[in-house]
């Protein structure tokens, strides 16, 4: 029986194109730290080097362990001091990326619902930013982290999307089995890999990451009203 929902964040619950998102993020991240001496175009390549180990992470180490490694690697060793800087700009600074928002939407209805249900919630956002990123996103759309039972962040996950082990991960932290899940998303390498754990899916299609073309129909989906809509008819547990 379905008593668990899965939810990615950026595109999902957060109606942005990643793109967009990601200019204007990146855009006000430069701003902040190439005052302290960074060169702007290394810093930004270091940063995509290191989400893209986390992405590649086996699970040796946290995702945070992963991408400071590898970040210093490029930068030099004192590029480590950035992270409470870098921590400091996503608790204050970040808001700057909320103007790729589509739309103001207000998610704290359909969450709480759920909760108030006996729903476990997930925050299943690819574990490549720090809980205090990921809090500051979950504002924009009217919710906090604890509004869902688990919240996958850079500290506390080894591994990434779209590595099936990282739902085998989340089902264990929670201790349900993937029959008893439904994972929500907008893209379907990322968030469809949830179906090799077992879990159901719905594809989010009002702001769809596909760049490889892969057809949407071979996954239930549609807009994010139409799965709101599903899932408020959802019965108590």
């Amino acid at each position: 029986m379905l008593n668990t929902i899965l939810f990615d964040l950026d595109g999902t619950l957060a109606p942005f194109a990643q793109d967009e998102f990601v200019h204007t993020y990146f855009k006000a991240l430069v701003k902040r730290v190439v005052p302290m001496g960074y060169d702007g175009e290394k810093l930004v390549a270091a940063l995509w080097k290191g989400v893209d180990a986390m992405v590649k992470n086996g699970g040796s180490q946290t995702n945070r362990q992963c991408f400071w490694s590898v970040f210093a690697q490029e930068l030099g060793i004192q590029a480590l001091a950035l992270e409470s800087i870098l921590n400091d700009f996503y608790a204050n600074e970040f808001d700057a990326a909320r103007s790729a928002l589509k739309e103001e939407v207000d998610r704290g209805p359909l969450i709480r619902g759920l909760r108030e249900k006996g729903y476990t919630l997930v925050l299943a956002t690819n574990p490549v930013f720090p809980a205090v990123a990921v809090e500051t996103r979950l504002h924009w759309v009217g919710l906090a982290s604890a509004d869902f039972d688990c919240v996958t962040t850079y500290e506390n996950c080894r591994r990434s999307k779209p590595n099936p082990d990282y739902y085998w991960d989340i089902l264990e932290k929670i201790g349900k089995r993937g029959e008893e899940c439904l994972m929500a998303g907008n893209n379907p390498v990322d968030d469809m890999a949830a179906l090799e754990a077992g879990m159901s899916v719905y594809l989010v299609t009002d702001c769809l990451e596909n760049p490889g073309g892969m057809p949407v129909e071979n996954y239930p989906h549609g807009s994010f009203r139409m799965l709101e809509a599903s899932l408020e008819k959802l019965p108590e547990i």
